[in-house]
C-alpha cells in the first residue's frame, strides 16, 4: 500500500474549498449549538478542557466533551470557542493527530500554556466581555492561572452551574457508567480498609493544624482507601466518587445503586459507629461539603486532584491545603504484602511478554505481522494470564 501523501492525510485550510482528510470531524453543528447557548447566557468565550471533575488524564466517553465538540481525541487539550472563532491548544504529541481530526472551523495552537490561551482570549473578547467555564472541570491551579491572566483586563471569568457542552450534547451524550462497584478480594489488598481509615485519622489527629475532615477527590484515593474497584474509565480500575472523612463519620459519594452486595456489607458491617461508611449519591457531594463547611471545621485536601468548584465551597480560613492528600502519600508507600503482589503481577506480565517475543520471532520472518496485529497479540497473551484485568493503557506498538 502506498503511504498517504502529506497532502491527503492532514487538513489544508488554505485552499478553496479547503481539503479535509476522511478522518476529520465536521464540527459545524456542535459549534452552532454551543454558540447559541453562549448567546443565551451572554458569554463571549467558553473554555472546554479535556479532563473531568477528578482531574483524570483518561476519561469516560461521557466526559469527552472536547472530542464531541471538535473531533480531537488526544488525551490533553483545551478548546476555546467565541462567536466567530474556535481554537484548540495541545502539545507536540498531538499536533499531527489534531491536523487529521479537526476541520477548518478550528485553529490549532501548538502550545498548552494557559498564558497563551489567556492572551488569545484577551485579543478575541472585548473589554467587558465574560468568559464562561465549568468550575468543576478545572484544577485549583489552572483556575488561578486563568484569573491571573485576565486580572484587571475588564474581562470576567464566569463560572456556570450548567456545563454548556453537556446542555447542547443533551440526549446524544453517552450514558453514565453502569458497571458494578465491587470489593477487591482480601488476597489482593495490603490491609483492610478499616485499618487504612484508622491510619489516616491518626494523621489528621497528629497534624499541627488538626483538620476535622479530609476531602478526597482523586478516584484512586477512594478506591485504595476502601479496597473498592470499578470500571468507569477505560484502563483504570476506578469509579466516580468523593470521600469526606471526619474523625467520627465517613461519607462516600458515588452511584449507590451500583455498589455490590458484598461491598455494601463490608462498608456497613460496623454501623452505626465511626467505621460505618455512609453511602450517598455522587451528585450530593457539593451540597454535603457545603453543609459541612458551615460548622466550626477545617477541611484537609490535596490540591492536585481537587477541582475548583468543590474547593470554592469551603471558606478560605477553613482550608488546609497541601499538594497531595495524606491518602495519596500513604498509598505511595507499599507495605511488604503490596510489594509481594506487585512483584507477582510483574512476573505474570513478563511471561506474557516473553511469549510475545517468541511469537514475533516466528511470525515476523513469515511477513505475517503488522503493528496492529502485534498489539492485538500481546493483549491476548496478557489477558490469558491469571488475575489479568486488562492493560493499563492501549498497547503502543511500533517497528522499524
Amino acid at each position: 500500500a502506498q503511504a498517504a501523501s502529506p497532502r491527503t492525510d492532514v487538513r489544508d485550510c488554505s485552499t478553496d474549498p479547503p481539503y479535509l482528510p476522511p478522518t476529520a470531524t465536521n464540527s459545524s453543528v456542535q459549534l452552532a449549538a454551543l454558540r447559541a447557548a453562549m448567546r443565551a447566557q451572554g458569554i463571549h468565550a467558553y473554555i472546554v478542557p479535556s479532563t473531568d471533575a477528578h482531574m483524570n488524564e483518561y476519561i469516560s466517553p461521557r466526559d469527552a466533551r472536547l472530542t464531541w465538540l471538535s473531533g480531537f481525541s488526544g488525551s490533553a487539550g483545551t478548546g476555546v470557542v467565541t462567536q466567530n472563532k474556535a481554537s484548540l491548544w495541545t502539545d507536540s504529541r498531538y499536533w499531527t493527530q489534531a491536523e487529521r481530526q479537526l476541520d477548518c472551523n478550528w485553529e490549532l495552537q501548538r502550545t498548552t500554556w494557559i498564558e497563551s490561551i489567556g492572551l488569545w482570549i484577551l485579543e478575541e473578547v472585548p473589554e467587558g466581555g465574560s468568559i464562561g467555564l465549568d468550575p468543576f472541570l478545572f484544577s485549583i491551579e489552572s483556575w488561578n492561572s486563568y484569573s491571573q491572566v485576565l486580572h484587571g483586563s475588564g474581562r470576567t471569568l464566569q463560572p456556570n452551574d450548567t456545563n454548556l457542552v453537556d446542555q447542547v450534547w443533551s440526549d446524544q451524550r453517552p450514558p453514565s457508567p453502569s458497571g458494578e462497584i465491587y470489593s477487591l478480594p482480601e488476597a489482593f489488598t495490603g490491609s483492610r480498609w478499616q485499618e487504612k481509615v484508622t491510619r489516616i485519622r491518626q494523621q489528621m489527629e497528629e497534624h499541627i493544624r488538626h483538620p476535622t475532615a479530609l476531602l478526597l477527590s482523586g478516584l484512586e484515593e477512594t478506591a485504595w482507601l476502601f479496597n473498592l474497584r470499578g470500571d468507569d474509565i477505560p484502563y483504570n480500575p476506578v469509579f466516580y466518587s468523593y470521600t469526606l472523612l471526619t474523625n467520627s463519620t465517613i461519607s462516600l459519594f458515588l452511584d449507590v445503586g451500583r455498589v455490590s452486595m458484598e461491598a455494601r456489607e463490608s462498608l456497613q458491617g460496623a454501623c452505626p459507629g465511626p467505621l460505618c461508611v455512609e453511602l450517598r449519591d455522587y451528585a450530593q457531594a457539593g451540597a454535603g461539603l457545603r453543609q459541612y463547611a458551615q460548622g466550626n471545621v477545617s477541611v484537609w485536601l490535596g490540591r492536585e486532584f481537587t477541582n475548583y468548584g468543590l474547593y470554592g465551597l469551603i471558606p478560605q480560613e477553613k482550608l488546609l491545603e497541601e499538594s497531595y492528600s495524606p491518602v495519596m502519600k500513604t498509598k505511595a508507600v507499599k507495605n511488604s504484602k503490596e510489594q509481594e503482589l506487585l512483584r507477582a503481577a510483574h512476573l505474570r506480565d513478563a511471561v506474557a511478554v516473553i511469549q510475545y517475543l517468541l511469537w514475533l520471532e516466528k511470525m515476523v520472518p513469515l511477513g505475517q505481522v503488522d503493528e496492529f496485529s502485534g498489539a492485538q497479540q500481546v493483549d491476548t497473551l496478557r489477558r490469558a494470564q491469571q488475575h489479568n484485568r486488562g492493560p493499563s493503557f492501549q498497547s503502543i506498538s511500533a517497528s522499524g
